[in-house]
């Protein structure tokens, strides 16, 4: 594999912060408080109003491990000369003051834990609070935050066949026994004295207990606050409080990563930030007792190459005796049920024996907690998918082979060349935001599956739940909208050593020659890529009904009819036959999200338009604020002759490549047509195939392959299928 750009931080950075007139907290409880009493703390940091929450980079090389351990690739800026100031910064050098903490190893474990963001005092979807990540048991646990009808909503059938419909009926909410978070936050305010009222919401109050947690952790072990960074390394391990020793050491081994490489940003509240590099930093720690059985190691780890092993389960496994996980990750095998459940019916998944031909990884959100989804992943009556995430720690639980079809993408088609990764979080009920450790953990886990299938890393191959085609023109309106507005792809995408930035290249000189030369114009195309942090749009419902959701960092832009902030959103016939479409957070209609290319239709003062279900569909893209780039690639359109061309959720093969005694499944035309004149981005190119299982012997199984071409291409929010013979492709 070849490498991925390394970042280095070469000068320190800050900005001011405007601090308000100290505020009283409550007053401590000297029988609770077990570290010293902290200063007094500034008021709540106020937010400048010119923010920027991209991550800043400076003097790019090379190293595979930095893409993920600095969560960056190449960027704008390469240099900052800002000095240290007031602020978030201060805030860490006052708290690590405070208690004895090396002021670098707090913000390592700040940066993993939430990357120095405040997110405006709203919780991670795994209740935690603050730069520090300060976990809330009572919020965590909290039942408005469970939703385990996710896959039978709306009478969504997740194996997405017609001809062998599943309805599937999850457990009672009172059957779940989720093991409850440890309440770090509540330690922290005994711990200082400050309320939890405060932990929540002050990020500087919250940095002085997220110090007192690692003291705390550090004397438990029988070191001592004041020991350099390398000697931290348990109560680094300690403090996300997992149950789990191996998820426990990945945590630790990610933070002193960090350490060595360093880190700068800018946070979604505009405080200027910086790590600085310590490359020869080792931790010491006790000698790694031996690793569980399992398989024999296969490929080289992909961290770096000075760092010792430690307690981490630091293997790569494959076959049917353990997880196939990367190394660098906590990860175990919990498999999914196989079961026959009657006549003709069993769950809840499908075998396939021999090598399947994997096109896609589906990140999915579950709407539930880490716990629940495991059990109902073994549940026979439920469904399935391949791997589970936690939110709290990125420990990772598979649950299928990479040859067996999971019923989660709720498109037959998709499943049966798909791999589908659950989260634990929320869409929008509860947290606003994903876990940097779920992130990262994640990030490993795709990049070792795509090398493993031949998966290209880019959005046409990446999908979200929310990208999957409708399979027939019956499921369109029923389909999911996760992982939803709130995952940061442009974050994603930077952890996977494939930043979105690079499409904003300018062809190549001999394409462009070539190109001239043949006296036709080139097809452009645009990027979505806005500011995560500071691109805060307007939806609605994360509360229920149609109330405002909270102003936070999202990866989507809406779509209007007209380049005017006041002009109706562009309509989705497939989602709303009769209506329009709404704001509400999970109406997908009239959206575009980061990293998805478009065909350029048109560009007027600070508004960009873009071919978009059949439409010329207009989003805000000012000068000064862009939120697209300039892209790069092929775009098809209508062939003469042909007014408009259909359609499909899946490109099943022609009626002739069916052998005897397996039904025809015919290409079913969606509601949707693509007129000509306009171009649509395109993917990929497979020639037609259907997976027929209907058994539960394996055995039967047939994989029927055609001769007729598809295309997908970007045509809405989701990606579908139009026949290559219909179509002209253009070069961009």
């Amino acid at each position: 594999m070849r490498r991925l750009p390394c970042i280095t931080v070469f000068a320190a950075l800050a900005v001011s912060a405007a601090f308000g007139a100290p505020s009283a907290h409550a007053a401590p409880e000297p029988n609770l408080r077990t570290g010293p009493q902290p200063p007094p703390l500034p008021g709540p940091e106020l937010a400048p109003g010119n923010a920027h929450g991209n991550d800043l980079k400076t003097a790019p090389g090379n190293g595979e491990e930095s893409a993920l351990e600095n969560g960056s690739g190449n960027g704008p800026e390469s240099r900052m000369r800002d000095r240290p100031h007031q602020g978030r910064q201060a805030a860490f050098t006052r708290a690590a003051r405070t208690y004895g903490v090396p002021e670098s190893l707090l913000l390592a474990v700040s940066y993993l834990q939430s990357r120095w963001d405040a997110h405006g005092g709203r919780p991670s979807v795994s209740g935690g609070y603050g730069p520090m990540h300060l976990v809330d048991a009572r919020t965590a646990a909290s039942p408005g935050r469970h939703r385990d009808d996710h896959h039978g909503a709306a009478g969504a059938d997740p194996r997405g066949d017609e001809t062998r419909p599943l309805r599937v009926a999850p457990p009672r909410p009172a059957a779940h026994g989720d093991r409850v978070p440890p309440d770090t936050l509540h330690r922290a305010a005994r711990l200082t004295g400050i309320s939890p009222a405060r932990l929540r919401l002050d990020p500087a109050a919250n940095i002085m207990g997220g110090a007192a947690l690692l003291a705390h952790h550090q004397r438990s072990g029988g070191g001592r606050p004041g020991a350099g960074p390398a000697h931290w390394y348990d109560a680094v391990a300690r403090y996300p409080a997992t149950r789990d020793a191996r998820a426990a050491a990945v945590f630790a081994d990610e933070v002193y990563a960090t350490l060595r490489t360093g880190a700068a940003r800018v946070t979604d509240d505009g405080e200027r930030m910086v790590l600085r590099p310590d490359p020869a930093l080792a931790p010491t720690t006790p000698a790694a007792p031996a690793a569980p059985a399992g398989p024999a190691e296969a490929g080289r780890t992909d961290r770096d190459a000075r760092a010792p092993r430690r307690l981490a389960l630091r293997q790569e496994t494959r076959g049917r005796t353990g997880p196939d996980c990367p190394r660098g990750v906590s990860c175990e095998w919990i498999p999914a049920a196989y079961r026959k459940l009657g006549r003709d019916r069993y769950g809840n998944h499908d075998r396939y024996e021999g090598r399947r031909e994997i096109d896609y990884i589906v990140i999915h959100d579950g709407e539930t907690s880490y716990d629940a989804m495991t059990r109902l992943a073994a549940n026979p009556a439920y469904l399935s998918w391949h791997f589970t995430l936690r939110s709290s720690d990125g420990h990772i639980a598979q649950h299928l082979r990479g040859q067996d079809v999971g019923w989660h993408a709720g498109n037959w088609y998709v499943n049966s060349r798909s791999i589908g990764l659950e989260h634990e979080g929320h869409l929008a009920r509860g947290g606003a935001w994903y876990t940097e450790a779920m992130y990262r953990a994640s990030a490993r886990l795709v990049r070792h599956l795509a090398r493993r299938y031949g998966v290209p890393l880019d959005r046409a191959h990446i999908l979200g739940h929310d990208n999957v085609p409708g399979a027939t023109p019956a499921t369109v309106r029923g389909m999911h909208e996760d992982p939803g507005p709130y995952w940061d792809w442009e974050h994603y995408f930077e952890l996977l050593g494939r930043p979105l930035d690079r499409a904003a290249r300018a062809p190549r000189p001999a394409l462009a020659v070539l190109t001239a030369l043949s006296g036709r114009r080139p097809a452009r195309s645009v990027t979505i890529l806005p500011r995560y942090a500071v691109h805060r749009p307007h939806f609605t419902g994360c509360g229920g009904g149609s109330r405002p959701c909270p102003p936070a960092g999202a990866s989507s832009v809406w779509l209007r009819t007209a380049p005017a902030a006041d002009a109706p959103l562009v309509r989705d016939v497939g989602k709303h036959p009769t209506g329009g479409s709404s704001h509400s957070v999970y109406d997908h209609a009239a959206r575009a999200s980061t990293g998805q290319r478009y065909a350029l239709a048109e560009r007027r003062g600070d508004w960009t338009a873009i071919w978009y279900l059949g439409q010329k569909a207009w989003f805000h893209d000012p000068a000064g604020a862009r939120t697209s780039v300039r892209a790069r690639g092929p775009v098809v359109t209508p062939r003469p002759g042909l007014a408009s061309v259909r359609l499909y959720g899946r490109p099943y093969p022609e009626a002739s490549a069916y052998p005897r005694g397996v039904k025809r499944q015919r290409p079913v035309p969606l509601q949707y047509r693509l007129p000509a004149g306009q171009r649509y981005s395109l993917g990929l190119t497979r020639r037609g195939s259907h997976l027929h299982a209907v058994t539960f012997d394996p055995s039967k199984h047939r994989l029927i392959r055609g001769a007729t071409r598809y295309h997908q291409i970007q045509f809405g929010h989701r990606v579908m299928f139009v026949r290559a013979e219909d179509v002209v492709r253009l070069q961009g």
